[in-house]
């Protein structure tokens, strides 16, 4: 049965979806799922959707679904989440993976009917379940434009079988064979459903000053300690001149450094790490290029595709959360939304502070309000559609 699209989620069937998405959620925090280990975590979820009567296709731990009438002529805006976390922080007052309804009440004050914690809870469970939740509402409706959910995997570690695979292989999926890619993308990361229409990239290089070993008492050799402080020192003080009207300046800080065997011995090789918070002014080649040129210590980059992001100034998708009155910012963190090539904001129900960090959690107002203002999201780009037809985003 085909319906139209125009009901806004309230009430009764807000409810219902609000009750189903935490009962998902609390079942998946009590599957282990790191990052390459998202096995048994992509079943379950898969589980779901088809009790849900929703199609989907499975690949790489990846869970590809669209919209019941998807049509492959048609363009398509895509939801995405990643169903992987990062490994169990230490300090945690409760089980990651099974908190205990007394200890929920000693941390949050509040028991576990208005608050789910646990690992992925907040990171990103909470997108996850949210955006199944609107898929399940839109799924039959006569749409504008196709909708397709993606939930990743291997998104915390960058690992080359979640988006970036997702991406470069879609018309290898499925039902996608004839499909362009999508023009248009919400990021589905902890952001109290506020959009960011930016995001800083990342970039780790490794330093290697390389002297001479000796004797302390002598004197003698060249101390790879103090080539490493004189970089250093010039990396502390070194600005890049491209300015972001968004970001601001790149960020960069020195947060690691090891070397020495013995107290009397002059070492030959120190090492130290760079973090790097690239804006959408510099590519991480050029940041790369520019450093190693005032530095005598060999620089080498741990990964140059974590790359900055910035939504287009006018994109329909800020169009639509200006209508709405959803504040935009610029995101400190990285996400899958480097992996894509199209017009993209991101936007989650839950709070970025929260994550990888003890105690994680998520209440259950906030997945209602994530459900919510998906579907509201959606219901103001689909009415508004007609206005933007000859708008494309960035998609190669």
């Amino acid at each position: 049965m085909t319906e139209k699209f125009g009901n806004r989620l309230y009430g009764e069937t807000l409810d219902r979806l609000t009750e189903e998405a935490a009962g998902l959620l609390r079942e998946m925090v009590a599957i282990p799922s790191p990052s390459f280990g998202e096995n048994a975590v992509c079943r379950h979820v898969s589980s779901f959707l088809e009790r849900c009567g929703i199609g989907h296709t499975v690949v790489n731990n990846n869970i590809v679904a669209v919209n019941a009438n998807f049509c492959p002529s048609m363009r398509s805006v895509m939801l995405s989440a990643h169903l992987d976390t990062v490994p169990p922080c230490e300090g945690y007052s409760f089980d990651p993976y099974s908190p205990e309804a007394d200890r929920v009440m000693d941390v949050f004050g509040e028991g576990t009917e208005n608050v789910i914690c646990g690992l992925g809870s907040n990171d990103d469970g909470g997108s996850v379940v949210s955006m199944i939740a609107v898929m399940k509402h839109f799924y039959r409706s006569e749409l504008p434009v196709n909708l397709i959910l993606v939930l990743s995997c291997e998104e915390e570690r960058s690992g080359p079988h979640g988006m970036e695979w997702i991406w470069g292989h879609f018309n290898e999926i499925a039902g996608l064979e004839h499909a362009a890619r999508p023009e248009w993308a919400v990021i589905g990361e902890p952001t109290g459903m506020k959009a960011a229409a930016s995001e800083r990239g990342l970039l780790v290089l490794d330093g290697t000053a390389e002297g001479v070993s000796g004797h302390a008492g002598r004197g003698d050799g060249v101390n790879a300690i103090y080539i490493a402080l004189d970089d250093i020192a010039g990396l502390r003080a070194h600005e890049f001149v491209k300015v972001s009207p968004v970001m601001g300046r790149v960020r960069m800080n020195v947060t690691q450094i090891e070397a020495g065997s013995a107290h009397n011995v002059i070492p030959d090789r120190c090492s130290f790490t760079v973090d790097i918070r690239p804006t959408e002014m510099y590519g991480n080649r050029e940041i790369l290029d520019e450093l190693r040129s005032i530095c005598k210590s060999r620089l080498e980059a741990r990964n140059l595709g974590n790359s900055s992001s910035a939504t287009s100034p006018d994109s329909p998708l800020l169009v639509c959360a200006e209508a709405l009155g959803i504040g935009t910012f610029s995101s400190p963190t990285i996400s899958d939304w480097m992996r894509i090539g199209c017009d993209a904001i991101k936007m989650g129900p839950g709070e970025s502070s929260r994550s990888h960090r003890k105690d994680e959690f998520i209440t259950i107002d906030e997945i209602s309000e994530g459900i919510s203002g998906y579907a509201a999201f959606l219901e103001k780009f689909f009415s508004l559609y007609p206005d933007f037809k000859g708008s494309r985003g960035n998609n190669p």
